[in-house]
């Protein structure tokens, strides 16, 4: 294994993600430092939304990183919205109601921050970098069990105790959430101060012809954001 530290960023091409790639990128002296050790990683699984891979692309490109794209069976992620065409993307949910609502919303896909984290673990161990950055926000989202502290917490857990990094007594490869706390207020904020492509960004779960359909949670949850921040969003 080399012996540099770096970041493995989970990138879906959604403004949480990208916004978490330019932290990174910042983190390691960008825009001053042009050879960021750096690898974006994105999945391809049949979801409905695969037009993010294109967008991730393209982000990884204007910044100048290495940009994976792992492909899953679909047959891992049965079970939701996301990913099969029987299941219909909820719509114009309220919402104030997001957080009220003990169930979870059919566009959850069973397992994936599990699988993904453990894509990106390997290649950090692999790499010799000692960190993964995932955007997973515990407030402004749709539920799902693995965007809590709680999941996290676990699983920086599984990377301490599951690694020849985490048990060697080297630095430990650490789980950096940077938006675990914030609202998309926030985060839409935080992105315009590191000067995030806000125009290469998706953030759709169903997709009209390559356009976000705005009546998703994904759509509602964004648009609640640029609208509190006080600035426009160009994919609208």
């Amino acid at each position: 294994m080399k012996d540099t530290n770096g970041a493995v960023v989970l990138l879906s091409g959604g403004l949480d993600s990208t916004t978490c790639l330019y932290l990174a990128a910042h983190d390691f002296g960008y825009p001053k430092q042009k050879k960021l050790p750096i690898l974006a990683l994105s999945f391809l699984y049949s979801q409905k939304h695969k037009i993010e891979i294109a967008k991730s692309k393209l982000i990884a490109e204007k910044l100048g990183v290495k940009h994976l794209v792992q492909k899953l069976d679909p047959e891992f992620f049965l079970g939701s919205s996301l990913t099969e065409e029987r299941l219909k993307v909820r719509k114009n949910v309220q919402l104030n109601q997001l957080q009220k609502d003990k169930e979870i919303p059919n566009t959850y896909v069973p397992g994936r921050n599990t699988l993904f984290l453990s894509f990106a673990l390997s290649l950090a161990e692999g790499h010799g970098y000692d960190s993964i950055y995932i955007g997973v926000n515990a407030l402004d989202y749709s539920g799902y069990p693995d965007c809590r502290p709680e999941f996290i917490q676990a699983f920086q857990t599984v990377a301490d105790l599951g690694t020849k990094t985490g048990v060697s007594g080297r630095k430990k490869i650490q789980i950096k959430t940077p938006l675990l706390k914030l609202n998309k207020k926030e985060i839409v904020l935080l992105a315009n101060r590191y000067h995030v492509p806000f125009e290469l960004t998706h953030s759709c779960y169903d997709p009209v012809k390559g356009k976000p359909c705005g009546k998703c949670d994904s759509c509602l949850l964004r648009k609640k954001g640029f609208e509190e921040a006080g600035i426009l969003d160009p994919t609208a």
